[in-house]
């Protein structure tokens, strides 16, 4: 599973995240609970929402074939 729990790592309602750790990344926080996705070399990452709460994310990846 791509998206990694960042829930754990939360310290009195606020998000401390070690930019150095990962290059390309997005945080995505729905209903109390924060996830972290790292972004494709070449592609689209999609959040897909209902009801203002995140539902789904996905990935649609390619590689350049020059």
């Amino acid at each position: 599973m791509r998206l990694i729990k960042l829930d754990s790592i939360i310290e009195k309602d606020k998000l401390v995240i070690d930019m150095g750790t990962h290059e390309n990344f997005a945080v995505i926080v729905s209903n109390g609970e924060a996830r972290m996705t790292p972004l494709p070399e070449h592609g689209e990452t999609k959040i897909v929402t209902s009801k203002g709460k995140v539902t789904r994310v996905k990935w649609d990846e390619g590689e350049l074939f020059n």
